[in-house]
């Protein structure tokens, strides 16, 4: 498969780059520093950003999916919002065929009708993002094109690949112990997974231990 990809260059993205190409995918990474990525088999490297959706769909045309690590301002994660609806019409414009974005945890369940945000247990510190993330997956189920969402657990870092996960639909997964984690390098396995072998097409999902 060709996939564009924004975010490379991030915690997220950079596994999910890595998944892809080990995987034998072509890979189109848009970055705002190219001097960032170095160059390998499978990997075309552009120079753009997300400042408007033409740019983003004369980018992204001729793949076969739009993959988002796209991380927002630390001082401003609404822009996650409208950086979301360019992603979506430039899908459009461009006639690529699925928009996968990788969200967050907040929106999910941990009871029935109760999301993460809502059950008071996230950390004050951590409520911006979360509330972005929610809002954006709004803006993707309220569009006309083949999106998915694909929220980590609670805890998102860098790790160890094992490859031994669990997925969910809207419910936040949780060990014995009840933590919430995924490690950067198994959500990338994951991703990879649902792009080859779709399951959550229109749907969000999560993965975890």
């Amino acid at each position: 498969m060709h996939i564009a990809l924004y975010g490379a260059t991030g915690n997220a993205g950079s596994r999910i780059l890595t998944e892809l190409l080990s995987r034998g995918h072509q890979v189109t990474a848009v970055v705002r520093d190219p001097a960032k990525l170095a160059a390998q088999p499978g990997l075309t490297i552009l120079q753009g950003n997300v400042a408007s959706a033409e740019d983003i769909a004369a980018n992204i045309k001729g793949a076969d999916a739009l993959v988002s690590a796209y991380a927002p301002p630390a001082e401003n994660t609404d822009e996650l919002l409208p950086v979301t609806e360019r992603f979506i019409a430039a899908v459009k414009q461009a006639g690529v065929g699925r928009f996968i974005l990788v969200g967050g945890a907040g929106s999910l369940e941990v009871a029935p009708g109760v999301t993460l945000i809502a059950s008071g247990h996230l950390p004050a510190a951590w409520l911006p993002i979360a509330v972005s993330h929610a809002k954006a997956l709004d803006l993707q189920k309220a569009s006309d094109i083949n999106w998915t969402n694909f929220s980590p657990s609670a805890y998102f870092e860098p790790g160890v690949r094992t490859g031994k996960f669990r997925i969910a639909a809207d419910t936040l997964i949780a060990d014995e112990q009840h933590q919430s984690r995924i490690s950067m390098e198994d959500y990338a396995i994951a991703l990879v997974d649902e792009l080859e072998s779709p399951k959550f097409e229109r749907a969000r999902f999560t993965a975890g231990y």
